[in-house]
């Protein structure tokens, strides 16, 4: 499906027309008066102590206290939201009008009137043509790789120009965190200062930062009207116990953890208002394979490994029914994917067909000893790692799944390893590795999917023999050429062709094995507060630091 090229302020309306009126200012001319809201949330993350050791409310510092903690969100704001679940709609925010060229190479917005920053200075056009020249400027801010090659205002407008069609990363443009041309300008390395007077356009300002947690007040002149919470308390933990005991015990209202027979362990501690909801987007968990490297080198064994591998019980055991079964062959969840998949593989789902295996791997010349063991065309027996670090719970039940199926089934020797979390990420870069579970980019199309594990762009641009995707080196010109042509492309028609076209690829060569869906998680509850995304209301994801939190947040209404 593909993002509307035009979208006017109406388009606010379909998402949050019970919950934000679009007023302009109405009230104090800061955001120090009282606030209009009722109650207190508080949230929490499971990172350590460590986070709150330095107040660091700069948005372009993804590991300070802001952005780890997902404060950030409610002051600083993005030009418009892009929606990875429920029908993939942008919905304007500071920009009231956001419309791209055909090739998507061009971007014309009309900045929101009547908003002001929370020091009560007007916002305006030249704070967004500040913050993308910024960006520009500074490459070490240009996280997302925007390539922007011309930045004007025209009349009312902002017009934002791309050297590469923006296609599959809108949602990385419009997401993009707008800042203060007042305050900014005198910052001389933005990449770096922690800009502990957090001046933004959001619902809320810092009212405490200490390293007990941070607590937010509402403001009563937000742009978008009243804020319905008076309060945020952002807390940290130091792991995912920690979290779950305090979610359990009504400490905590909202979080994003894995957990365990989240049923039993969560919801059902508060049936009435407990919630866990696992947002099933475009992005699968996919055992990476090391294609340079035995065994994986071998496309006849990697098709083996994937008819062989049990993706019910990865649904059940190892991701306690969070997100749905991933069935399609093509690797893209479903329902949220349908759109998307071949027609040819329309109807073609996952199966374990351990004879088809052993046909495939005897036609390729593997053999059997006497005990049963695996042995290459060569004669040498077939052995392999699956790592993944340790105490992630959920990816490391994933990889003993695999390794007992496989072992049981062909006769491989499939071992484990847990290194720790750091280790792990070195090893998956540099190489070091023959397989592991791990997540696939997301967007609003599949195309994220199969850029992750099949564009050898990656392999080119490695730096010190480090890659930053398609770690298991998969190298094959016409899908790399299929990607480029994907992303450049003008029309539906020529974007669908190549998708089709890479799906075909994946399923026929087995790049990585796609193993499971990979919902965006969240817990909430409704003790005091309605109106939170859901599985019947999908206007976002609740993961309470995405760039949606404000939108989620202002979507609430108190129960009375």
């Amino acid at each position: 499906m593909r993002l509307k090229s035009s979208l006017a302020a109406a388009g606010l309306a379909t998402v949050l027309a019970a919950s934000l009126a679009l007023t302009g200012c109405s009230g104090s001319s800061s955001g120090d008066g009282n606030a209009t809201g009722t109650g207190t949330l508080t949230i929490a993350k499971p990172d350590g102590s460590a986070v709150l050791a330095t107040q660091i409310n700069n948005p372009f510092i993804s590991t300070g206290s802001g952005m780890s903690l997902g404060y950030d969100r409610m002051i600083y704001e993005p030009l418009a939201l892009v929606n990875p679940v429920g029908k993939n709609e942008t919905t304007p925010w500071l920009a009231d009008t956001v419309e791209w060229n055909d090739d998507y190479t061009q971007l014309t917005l009309h900045p929101r009137a009547g908003v002001k920053w929370n020091d009560g200075k007007d916002f305006s056009a030249d704070d967004i043509i500040f913050t993308f020249t910024m960006i520009k400027d500074t490459p070490a801010l240009d996280l997302a790789g925007l390539k922007l090659s011309d930045i004007k205002k025209d009349g009312d407008n902002v017009v934002l120009s791309f050297s590469e069609s923006k296609f599959v990363k809108q949602g990385d443009v419009l997401q993009t965190t707008i800042v203060p041309e007042h305050q900014w300008k005198d910052i001389s390395d933005p990449s770096k200062d922690p800009v502990k007077d957090a001046i933004g356009t959001g619902p809320y300002t810092v009212d405490t930062f200490s390293s007990q947690g941070v607590v937010l007040k509402a403001r009563s002149d937000y742009w978008g009207g009243e804020v319905p919470v008076a309060q945020l308390k952002y807390l940290e933990y130091n792991d995912n116990t920690g979290l779950l005991r305090a979610l359990q015990t009504k400490e905590v209202d909202w979080a994003q953890i894995f957990i365990t027979d989240f049923q039993t362990n969560y919801v059902d501690k508060d049936k009435e208002h407990n919630v866990f909801w696992g947002a099933n987007i475009l992005s699968p968990d996919m055992i990476l394979v090391n294609t340079t490297k035995a065994p994986f080198d071998n496309v006849a064994f990697r098709k083996a490994v994937n008819m062989v591998v049990d993706r019910k019980a990865h649904a059940e055991q190892a991701r306690s029914n969070a997100g749905p079964e991933l069935t399609n062959v093509t690797g893209i969840p479903q329902p949220t994917g349908d759109q998307y998949i071949a027609p040819e593989y329309q109807d073609q789902n996952f199966a374990i067909d351990v004879d088809g295996a052993k046909k495939v791997l005897t036609d390729a010349g593997y053999t059997w000893n006497g005990d049963g063991a695996l042995m290459d065309p060569s004669g040498a027996p077939v052995s392999f790692t699956l790592q993944d670090p340790q105490g992630w719970n959920d990816y490391v039940t994933g990889i003993q799944l695999v390794a007992t199926q496989v072992k049981s089934t062909l006769g491989a020797d499939a071992k484990v390893a847990t290194p720790d979390a750091n280790t792990w990420s070195g090893n998956i870069a540099a190489g070091d590795f023959e397989a592991a579970l791990h997540w696939t980019g997301s967007g609003s199309n599949p195309w994220h999917i199969y850029d992750d594990v099949m564009n050898s762009d990656y392999i080119d641009q490695a730096a010190d023999g480090n890659v930053s995707d398609n770690f298991g080196r998969y190298s094959n010109p016409e899908a790399t050429k299929l990607l480029k042509e994907y992303a450049s492309a003008s029309d539906d028609d020529t974007r669908t062709n190549a998708l089709n076209a890479l799906q075909k690829i994946f399923v026929e060569d087995v790049p990585a094995i796609a193993i499971g869906t990979h919902p965006t998680l969240a817990q909430y509850n409704t003790r005091s507060f309605t109106g939170w995304p859901s599985e019947d209301d999908q206007y976002a994801t609740a993961d309470p630091i995405a760039s949606s939190a404000v939108q989620v947040l202002m979507s609430l209404k108190p129960v009375k």
